[in-house]
Formats: structure tokens, sequence, C-alpha cells
């Protein structure tokens, strides 16, 4: 069975309590810090800031979905600037090929000895933060070659692996609406995403912020909030979080109820779904919500955690079946009667 990649030895914070909480709180401050240096770049899209730096302290991948011009590559753009880390941005196409992501092997000659050898030349995916800009524009074999660097956090070129760097974090940004020159994500590949955020429309108010801000010259100045040791250790505290067997029972049991094979799915599952979510969600939806609780200084997940993460662990994981296109239901609306329905209990 798959799981989310193991990180290195435990946070030091999982063995004293003290310095748990000073940890946690050191987290809130930076989180906030976070949450400033993006606003400069990004007016509005609170929620998706917040979305985005939870799979960032939880050591995830996100896919961020939106119509074009929704500051979506900016976002991104922007959180490399904000983390000092190394940022690399692939531009996906339909000419795109494998190894023009992972790297390719050459032939180069010594010098030395006149012989020719092979040297390995890195891709732009041998970076901390790598943006795959407009990833269903490209077919589904250069997709693939994503998969191994995202759940492996490796590359295999020909017989030999290379590590990738830590911290590694993918943040794919797809269009939903122009069918013409793209591919559809495949399954396998969307559930390595930890996250799928959705953009929406800004306000009003945001819209003329935005344009009063990006018609003049000035430009903001980001700076960096965190390193990379610093990221990896906020990963090893959110997987030192306590987690109650309720909570975790929770989690699984909304994941279980997207399943229309499930003999106690609801019928609408049953009706409108085809295929429901996999264990990898509830993993996530837990990571999750154990990601919320140490950025917002709290000591252990909670229900609410697992809440507020649902919709986007599932939204990319339960796939609607013919009936509920035919009827125009939507997978969010499906969802919603979920989460309103299935309460967190005590056994």
């Amino acid at each position: 069975m798959s799981t989310t990649p193991p990180l290195p030895s435990r946070s030091p914070a999982s063995q004293d309590p003290a310095v748990q909480v000073e940890a946690i709180q050191r987290l809130t401050a930076q989180r906030q810090a976070m949450v400033d240096q993006l606003g400069r770049a990004i007016i509005g899209q609170r929620e998706v800031i917040e979305n985005v730096l939870l799979t960032l302290f939880a050591g995830g991948h996100t896919l961020i979905t939106g119509v074009p011009g929704l500051a979506k590559t900016l976002l991104i753009r922007s959180l490399g600037r904000a983390v000092d880390l190394g940022f690399s941005r692939i531009q996906f196409t339909p000419d795109l090929m494998p190894s023009d992501i992972t790297g390719t092997d050459v032939l180069e000659e010594d010098h030395e000895t006149g012989r020719r050898k092979s040297v390995f030349i890195p891709g732009p995916v041998f970076a901390n933060l790598v943006l795959a800009d407009e990833i269903n524009r490209t077919p589904p074999k250069t997709q693939a070659a994503m998969l191994e660097t995202m759940q492996e956090r490796q590359v295999t070129v020909g017989t030999k692996t290379y590590p990738l760097p830590r911290p590694f974090h993918v943040f794919a940004t797809q269009n939903p609406i122009e069918q013409e020159g793209t591919y559809v994500l495949p399954e396998a590949q969307a559930d390595r995403f930890m996250f799928c955020i959705n953009t929406g429309y800004p306000t009003r108010a945001e819209e003329e912020q935005v344009v009063r801000a990006t018609t003049g010259n000035d430009l903001p100045d980001l700076k960096p909030v965190i390193n990379g040791p610093e990221l990896l250790e906020i990963q090893k505290l959110v997987r030192a979080m306590p987690v109650s067997d309720e909570v975790i029972r929770y989690a699984v049991q909304l994941v279980s109820k997207t399943r229309p094979d499930e003999s106690d799915a609801p019928a609408y599952i049953k009706e409108f779904v085809r295929w429901g979510a996999s264990p990898r969600a509830s993993q996530y939806l837990i990571l999750g919500a154990k990601a919320r609780a140490a950025s917002t200084g709290k000591l252990c997940a909670d229900f609410d955690g697992v809440r507020h993460v649902a919709r986007q662990v599932l939204r990319h994981r339960v796939l609607a079946n013919f009936n509920a296109r035919a009827q125009k239901v939507g997978i969010e609306s499906i969802l919603d009667r979920l989460l309103d329905e299935v309460k967190p209990s005590a056994r």
C-alpha cells in the first residue's frame, strides 16, 4: 500500500512537551510572517495562501486549479521568495519530454584520458520548490515523469537513481475550463497531490487593489522567513503532533463513506460516485489536521482540523459517474453533503 513519504529522524519536539510547546509557538509566528510576506504580493486569496502553507508544513504537494489571471503562478513564485530555498519553474507544453524534467545523461570527453564518459545533467526538478505550470498541457508520458519525483523524492535515469534535495515540494497549476491542447491529469498522478486547491475571483474591492498595485512602478520586496533546515524541523514537528483514536476514526469514516461499494455508503454516494478515495486520503486528512493544529497554536490535531482540510483532500480523489454529470451534480455539492451528514462520534 502506498504511503506518504517518511521523514528523517523524529524531532526533539516530540520528546519534550515544553520544547514542543515552544516549537509550536515559533511555528505560529513563522506562519503569520509568511502570510504577511505573501500578502504583499497576493491581494486576497487568504484561504488559498493558508492551504498552500499547510501543505508546505506537512511536506506534501499541491495542485492549484483556477481560470487564467487569478495569480496562481504568482503565488508560488512569491512563495519561493518567502522561503530561502531553491526554486525552479517548469512550463509544461505539448512538446515537453520526460528528460526535460528529470535530466539526462550526456557524453563528455575527459581531457586527461581522451576518453568519453557519461555525465548526468540534472533537470529543473532538482530544486526544493518546483512550480509545474499548466501541468495538464503536456501528454501523459511526460506527466508520468513527475510520479517518481513526487512519491519517492528521487529520479531514476537509466540504471542510476539520484536523490532530490530536501525539502522537496511540487506546486502544480492547471486551467479547468480550457480543453483544447490539454490532457486530463491521470488519477494516479492526481492522487500524489496532498491538496487540490480551487481559486476563485476576487471581490470588487480586492480587484481594485490588484489593479492599483500592478499598474504602477512599485514591486513588492519579499524577505525570506524560513530556510530549508527550519522547514524540515517544522515538518518533523507536524508529524510529531498528537492525534486521538477518535479523530483518526472520524477521518477514516469520512473517506470510507466516499466509496460506493461500501455497505454503509450513503445512497447519494452509490448513485453519483464512480470511485471513492483511497487510504492515502485518510493519511492526508490526519496530516493536514496536524499541520493546521501546529501552525495555529494547538497542541493536538482535532475534528475541526480534519473538516477544515477535507474538501482539499477529497475533491480530486472522489470521481463522479455519468449520472452525476447528467444531473449536473458536482463533487463539491457531494462533499458538502457528506461533511454535513457525517459527524464525529466516540465509539
